[in-house]
């Protein structure tokens, strides 16, 4: 059984993770599995947005302690470096269950979030004596404020769905059944965008998060700049324009 699922359509990729037995946890196969199907979806022209997700009944547990426990297994060697390679295209995590520990990480590698209401959260790294490794200490605090970071790492404590919405960890809660189908939804509303400007200004906001306010501005202009320096279409511009008007009456 294959443990990482793709399915493509209307140049949105839906990756799914496919470990349900173990509650999707991480083993060092899935996590190989994983990097590669990312990465090539990535790389596919017919592809504009990824969404990330889970077989029921979770999104991902975290590692799989037992496979990290064995000497010498596959995890030991995998688990080292970013949980997902980096990545040009909108990444939406449709969180379908429990992330925990590496399936948090896993979650806040993603743009964004859309939980279910079956949804829970929790960093228990401290709680199994272990340190996190895939970026955690700097993605969770970017989400929830500093002070609720430190609260779920150093108490294990699981927040709900509703907690997650409050504390912006994610963006919507829908209801479970309706999951997929929105989170779809707005990566083809991604899709829809000009591929190249998503691109430019998600980088631009990678490269601006990690300054100070003015640093960060002046990353702003600068990519600003590049992008007006290779030219604008006038009737392109208002072609778009006029679309999105269009589109802001249809969605009402």
């Amino acid at each position: 059984m294959a443990e990482v699922l793709v399915q493509i359509s209307e140049h949105v990729a839906i990756v799914t993770l496919n470990r349900p037995e173990r509650r999707n946890a991480i083993s060092g196969r899935l996590l190989v599995h994983l990097r590669a199907v990312l990465a090539d979806v990535d790389a596919r022209f017919d592809v504009r947005a990824i969404v990330l997700t889970g077989t029921d009944p979770a999104f991902c547990a975290g590692l799989d302690l037992d496979e990290l426990a064995r000497a010498g297994g596959l995890l030991q060697g995998a688990e080292h470096g970013s949980v997902i390679p980096d990545l040009v295209k909108p990444l939406i995590g449709a969180v379908n269950g429990p992330a925990v520990t590496g399936g948090l990480e896993l979650a806040l590698a993603c743009d964004f979030l859309v939980a279910s209401e079956r949804a829970r959260f929790a960093d228990t790294h401290a709680r199994v004596g272990i340190m996190p490794g895939w970026g955690l200490t700097v993605a969770l605090p970017e989400a929830v404020g500093l002070r609720r970071a430190r609260e779920m790492s150093a108490t294990g404590n699981f927040i709900s769905a509703s907690a997650a919405l409050r504390w912006g960890l994610v963006n919507h809660v829908v209801p479970h059944h309706e999951l997929l189908e929105f989170a779809t939804r707005l990566a083809a509303d991604a899709a829809s965008s000009d591929p190249a400007a998503v691109q430019a200004i998600f980088a631009t906001y990678d490269e601006g998060s990690q300054l100070s306010g003015a640093q960060a501005r002046e990353v702003e202009t600068r990519a600003h700049q590049r992008w007006h320096a290779a030219g604008i279409d006038p009737g392109q511009v208002a072609a778009r324009r006029q679309a999105v008007i269009d589109r802001n009456r249809s969605q009402g």
